[in-house]
Formats: structure tokens, sequence, C-alpha cells
């Protein structure tokens, strides 16, 4: 007899038979393995790759250069104020109420009058945004010429209630701005038998409406009047230029910036490839200067202007590939304080040279 499976007893499934596992092969690398010989020749191509980077970027193309700084030098800071520089004062331009047809310009008596009779003392250069760098007496009180004087030789052709709106500067006590050369000053005498100063010859006057130093309220009045410019000449009207040339009696023709200051170069830089020497505490007393439009140049080859990247980001003027600079020691337009110190620091030629002997001829 078959016996009967008890109830409730499981059925049996039936065994399934497994696959056979496929062996993977293995994954054959895409990049193939670089021999040694291989690997020093690419280092060399990026070598010079890096190189040929570093000459093209050094004179600051556009963007500039990152540069790295160079260990400075120590350097004394002298941080003295640079107050009034390129502040040309309140009123500047022409009075034009006082452009009188015979040339004169002579007023009514009733605006206040600047210091008539007081000696001029030691005379400065002022930056005008008007007129570039004017003469003005120790003051700050501009200074200004005649054309109905004469030169050569020295005369006066302004008197009575003119020399009341124009007084005559004395000759006594005056002494040149480190940007005029100090034979320029001479004196004339008057009608009266007083002496007058002169300016390469051409009498010098105040003006009765200027009332602060830095007013230029007479430059142009009968389109007579003018300014004095550090030569003697008429302070030339238009903006200053970012970049001109300054005649300075002791270096001769040099760079400056649109305040009328001598830019410097450090020796200590490099322009081919760029390094910066002047870093930190050097950067209290030497200013790196702004950058230039080139539209915006007097005497300067445009070739010669370009803009670098400091080590902090920010951009810096170039002349001849080299970084330039101020003095927080000059204190007015001519100045060049900076020349020389430490036998590193040299104001810049009109070529983009730098300046190492005094001016001849």
């Amino acid at each position: 007899m078959h016996q009967q499976a008890p109830t409730g007893a499981a059925t049996p499934h039936p065994v399934r038979t497994l696959r056979p596992v496929r062996t993977l092969r293995p994954v054959r690398s895409l990049h193939p393995v670089r021999r040694p010989d291989t690997q020093r020749r690419h280092a060399a191509l990026a070598v010079t790759a890096a190189a040929v980077m570093a000459l093209t970027a050094a004179c600051g193309s556009g963007g500039g250069t990152n540069a790295a700084p160079v260990a400075n030098d120590k350097v004394q800071s002298n941080s003295g104020g640079s107050s009034g520089y390129g502040s040309g004062g309140s009123g500047s331009g022409a009075d034009k109420s006082q452009a009188g047809g015979d040339g004169y310009g002579s007023s009514d008596g009733s605006s206040r009058p600047a210091a008539q009779g007081a000696p001029a003392g030691t005379l400065a250069l002022r930056q005008s945004p008007e007129l570039g760098p004017v003469v003005t007496d120790s003051k700050g009180m501009t200074l200004y010429r005649f054309d109905k004087d004469t030169a050569k030789p020295p005369n006066s052709a302004c008197s009575g209630a003119c020399a009341t709106t124009w007084p005559p500067v004395p000759a006594d006590d005056t002494a040149a701005a480190s940007g005029m050369a100090a034979s320029a000053l001479g004196s004339v005498t008057r009608a009266d038998g007083s002496k007058q100063l002169t300016i390469n010859g051409w009498p010098a006057y105040r003006y009765a409406k200027d009332t602060a130093p830095g007013d230029t309220k007479g430059h142009g009045v009968g389109g007579t009047w003018n300014a004095f410019a550090p030569d003697g000449k008429k302070a030339t009207a238009g903006p200053a230029a970012d970049v001109s040339v300054f005649d300075q009696p002791e270096l001769g023709k040099l760079l400056v910036d649109k305040e009328g200051r001598t830019v410097y170069r450090f020796n200590k830089d490099s322009a081919w490839p760029m390094r910066f020497g002047c870093n930190g505490a050097c950067l209290d007393t030497w200013k790196p200067v702004a950058p230039a439009d080139k539209s915006k140049l007097e005497g300067v080859p445009a070739k010669l202007i370009s803009t670098v990247t400091r080590p902090d980001g920010t951009k810096q003027l170039a002349v001849d590939c080299w970084p330039v600079y101020t003095f927080s020691g000059d204190k007015q337009p001519g100045d060049v304080k900076g020349q020389g110190k430490m036998g590193t620091w040299f104001a810049v030629s009109p070529e983009g040279k730098k300046i190492t002997s005094p001016a001849t001829g």
C-alpha cells in the first residue's frame, strides 16, 4: 500500500540549475602610462611655455602683471602731509567781470584786496587743475604778469588805479621755489623808486580779488593778465595731462604726474621680468602712481606708458616697463627731494630712463 503524505506537509520545490558566472576581462586603461623620458619632455615644454608667458606679460599688456614682491630693505617712513598738492583753490579762473577793454582790469576797490606790498618770501609752485603749475608767494597767493609790461628791458606799465587792483610784489626777501631757477628772479625800479620783483624779466603782481590761497581769478582778465608758469611764461589753459614733462632747474626735463609731482623709479624693482621691490612700509613713503590715459600725455611717447598689476591687485603706472612712484617728502611741483635716496631712487626722463646726473648747460 502506498502511504499518503501527512495533511499540511510542504511540497518540495524543484531545484533550479544556476548558470555559470562569466569571468570579466580586465578593463584596459584609456590613457597609456607615460614613460619617464616622455614625462621629462612634457615637463620641459611646460617650463618653456611658462617662461614665454612671463616675458610676454612682463610689461603689463592690458591686464598688467601679477608679480610677486621681492624683499624690502628698510625704508624710513616719511609720511609728511601732502596738503596743497593738486588743490587749485576756490574761485579759479578769470574774473570775467573785470575784463576791461583797456587791458588793465582795474576794479572799483569794492573787493577785499590781497595783501598789498607784503614781501613774497620763498616762492612756491601750486598745481592748478585748469592751468598746471603756477607761481605763488609763500602764502599761496598767485602771482601774475601783464602783457603791457616788457621783460627786455624790465618795465612796469601798471601804476595808479591799476596798481591798486594789481599790487606790485616787492623784490625784497624773495627766494625761488625749488622748481624754479634762482637766476629767474630779479627786480625793476618803479616810478616811485620802489623795487618790484621780476620773474625772467617780467614784473610780478598779485590780484586784489584773489582772497584765498590757490585763487586764480586774475588769469585772463582783460585778455592781458596771466598767472606765471614756473619758467616765467604765461600759465597755459587746459586740463593737466596724466603724465607730462617738467623742466626742473637741477635735473633738467623729467616726468611728473597729473598733480605735477616728480615720478621716480626704484632700482630694486625689475622691469623684465616684472618684480616689485617696494612693498609694505616702503609704500608709506613711496606712493605708486595711478595708471594714465594714453590720450592725456604731454611730452612723453605713448609707447613708453603702460599699466602693471601689483601683488595686492592694484594697478600702477609704468614707464618703459618700470613701475613709478611719487615721494611723500615732495611738497610741491618741481620738488625732487626723493632723488638719489639710498642710491636707489631716481627721477625719470621723458625717454623713460633714470636721471642720475644734474642738468648741464
